[in-house]
């Protein structure tokens, strides 16, 4: 029986310029061709806060001083799914080459449906595109109407708005593909958020968060399993402090404890979590997965990582 399974790679997976970043997917397209070894017919996902900042920032630059024509919000999206997938594809096939694997690798451009009336258009959170000291941002806010925000004590990023993904309008072409036996890179950067508008599909400016949109993709394809890789090899409580704890296991009762608690940074470990829970709550016999790039095989085979579950965990 065949088993599936979604990879959401996290930034780490990926660099700030496409130098860095062709170098980095090699290390990713390893990790995620050891797991078909494993017999999984594997979606990634990935995504692209940096990427589609910079290139939303260099289209606004070509416009002012060249007289360019603008370039709308998710044209953008859609540009930096097409480079990012372009990379993963490249390596991941050569990877597969390299070691006899009969598989093709082929990156699907993604759009979301979200809702129009969606209250996160009123207050944009996500951020994207460089850091910046307040100065700048003030006077960036000045010349751009764009709304800035401090991120984790980094500095200062534009913030878009985040809202909730509803429908994944490829998601048949994506587990056709899935079902020939290929390797599919998809919803990148949480996909390219689309509004319902007249008998068509309009784009808007807004990010969807990726992990939301990978737990949404998992549960549509009935993946076996939902591995999130990020930057820690477990999720931890009291992170950072003298009390810190990894944990091996959690349900969705000992989640929810934890995130009533605050355990969870925002905009960061807590959307993993929360996406994690959508993915167990739809899929009963599903796993999540949380844990390092470097460690993803690990964690597969139970010997590291954080394993979230539907329910039955002792603590």
């Amino acid at each position: 029986m065949k088993k599936r399974m979604v990879i959401a790679l996290g930034g780490n997976a990926l660099g700030k310029t496409p130098k860095e970043q062709l170098e980095l997917v090699k290390k990713a397209a390893k990790s995620i061709v050891d797991l078909t070894e494993e017999g999984y017919d594997i979606v990634v996902t990935h995504g692209n806060g940096p990427q589609v900042g910079m290139i939303n920032l260099a289209m606004e630059c070509a416009h002012e001083e060249i007289d360019l024509p603008e370039m709308p919000f998710a044209e953008c999206g859609a540009m930096s799914q097409g480079y990012i997938g372009y990379h993963l594809q490249q390596s991941i096939q050569k990877e597969l080459n390299q070691r006899g694997k009969r598989k093709s690798c082929i990156t699907i451009i993604t759009q979301v449906l979200v809702d129009k009336k969606d209250p996160a258009f009123k207050n944009p959170t996500k951020p994207i595109g460089d850091f910046y000291t307040l100065d700048e941002a003030k006077q960036m806010e000045k010349e751009t109407g764009y709304v800035f925000k401090e991120d984790a004590g980094r500095g200062y990023r534009r913030v878009v708005p985040s809202p909730e993904p509803s429908k994944i309008i490829e998601a048949k072409v994506i587990k056709d593909l899935l079902d020939k036996r290929n390797i599919v890179v998809a919803a990148g950067g949480g996909g390219i958020p689309v509004i319902k508008y007249r008998n068509t599909l309009k784009g808007v400016d807004a990010v969807i968060d990726k992990d939301k949109t990978s737990a949404r993709l998992a549960v549509d394809l009935r993946a076996d399993i939902f591995l999130i890789l990020t930057a820690v090899e477990k999720v931890c409580i009291h992170y950072k402090t003298e009390n810190e704890q990894a944990l091996d296991l959690m349900d969705v009762k000992m989640a929810n404890s934890y995130i009533e608690q605050k355990e969870f940074a925002e905009g960061s470990m807590l959307p993993k979590i929360e996406a994690c829970l959508t993915f167990v709550k739809h899929h009963r016999n599903g796993q999540a997965i949380i844990t390092s790039l470097e460690k993803a095989k690990d964690a597969l085979l139970g010997k590291t990582g954080t394993v979230i579950v539907r329910g039955g965990v002792q603590k």
